[in-house]
């Protein structure tokens, strides 16, 4: 794969995560059906506002190139965790594809993201 291309993928693809998560925080401090989806899930009410907290910062160490490497490394690490977490809850709690599919989908953009970040910083 070409720099040039690799450089598009990473970027597309950060995007994409980066978008996705901070539509989802916004939606968690604002959204009442959100509000109920967390406590279906088991999760206390200031659990979403901490985790609406954390994927905004997160969002802007991933898109900002004013952190170190090892702090993009610790969003990028927390954004998994936080999407392993929300796969198992979905299944635990019973809910279906349409559920604990988002988790994945958005796994797999995150990957492409770290994968290709890391091949740039190889190339360098």
């Amino acid at each position: 794969m070409s720099v040039k291309a690799v450089r598009l993928t990473y970027w597309i693809s950060t995007i994409v995560f980066c978008t996705m998560m901070t539509f989802f925080a916004i939606l968690y401090l604002t959204s009442a059906d959100l509000a109920q989806a967390f406590v279906h899930l088991g999760f206390p009410s200031y659990f979403r506002v901490e985790l609406a907290i954390f994927k905004l910062a997160g969002v802007a160490v991933l898109l900002l190139p004013l952190w170190p490497p090892w702090l993009k490394e610790w969003a990028y690490a927390g954004f998994f965790i936080t999407l392993i977490s929300a796969f198992v809850a979905h299944i635990s709690s019973g809910d279906g594809p349409n559920r604990f599919m988002g988790p994945v989908v958005f796994g797999i953009v995150l990957i492409c993201s770290y994968v290709t970040s890391k091949t740039m910083n190889s190339v360098r």
